[in-house]
């Protein structure tokens, strides 16, 4: 079974999230558990707490199927060492929020080498985060999303996210989200079916499906390769309509949260329907 939702607004709360979610037909859904544009936040209140978990009760939302996104500002790779300090410390808050919220998944793009390291030591350093991280807390697995390499970024290829799952120690707790737009951007075919079937048989000799948890669907604004992240909505863009019908209708990308980032939050109801009638009976 398929479970599509979208990044739905936690603004006045992560409680609000559950509505929100509900309000577009989501059977999954994102948010942040924090302002994304700060460091640090409040802490939540069993008011947040309780709302939230009364929220996801109420409208059906299995606690699986919800895949918050980390800070924008975070970088696990960073090479200066404040920073990596202040990224990793602002990372742990963000999955003691998850444990708190009894959410089980959280997405972390995985963090840049700011041309002041090599791509190599950068991976060994996020590794090394998430090392950290997974040895402070319980219950949250931590999902590396591929990212379109743009600029210094890491995770563009799947080797990259090899590279990081092997020097994780807790391999049961680190998991990997594709992100569609960025896969096409980094130069993995996705609009023949031919290409398709390539780059997710890649996918599976280099990093491995058992540890594909979730999916972030966006179509591109930029070309194939252009190493660019533009998420536009689905079919609009130059991916087109086949790579989503190809997704829904294979079973490997069953059971996971597959979350839409795609530009127009207004359109997100449309968009979840339309996706849903693409499965061929």
């Amino acid at each position: 079974m398929k479970y599509i939702g979208a990044h739905v607004s936690s603004s006045g709360g992560v409680e609000n999230a559950p509505y929100n979610a509900n309000e577009i037909g989501a059977k999954a859904f994102a948010l942040f558990v924090k302002n994304q544009r700060q460091w640090f936040a409040k802490p939540l209140t069993a008011e947040n707490i309780d709302g939230f978990k009364k929220g996801c009760e109420q409208y059906g939302y299995d606690l699986n199927y919800i895949l918050p996104h980390d800070s924008y500002l975070i970088n696990l790779g960073s090479p200066d060492s404040d920073g990596l300090q202040k990224s990793r410390n602002s990372f742990l808050k963000e999955i003691q929020r998850c444990e708190q919220l009894d959410i089980k998944l959280l997405n972390f793009h995985p963090g840049s080498h700011l041309r002041k390291i090599s791509e190599d030591e950068c991976l060994d350093r996020i590794a090394e985060s998430l090392n950290i991280m997974l040895d402070k807390t319980r219950g949250v697995t931590l999902l590396i999303e591929n990212t379109a390499g743009q600029g210094s970024n890491m995770g563009y290829k799947f080797e990259h996210l090899a590279h990081m799952i092997e020097k994780v120690e807790d391999k049961t707790r680190v998991g990997v989200c594709i992100d569609t737009c960025h896969t096409f951007a980094a130069g993995y075919e996705l609009r023949t079916k031919d290409g398709f079937n390539k780059t997710f048989k890649d996918f599976d000799d280099i990093v491995g499906f058992k540890y594909l948890k979730g999916i972030h669907l966006n179509d591109s604004m930029k070309d194939f390769a252009s190493r660019l992240d533009r998420h536009e909505s689905i079919g609009d863009g130059l991916m087109g309509i086949e790579p989503f019908k190809f997704l829904m209708n294979d079973k490997r990308f069953d059971n996971m949260p597959v979350i839409l980032e795609t530009p127009h939050p207004e359109r997100w109801k449309d968009e979840i329907t339309l996706l849903y009638g693409l499965i061929e009976e």
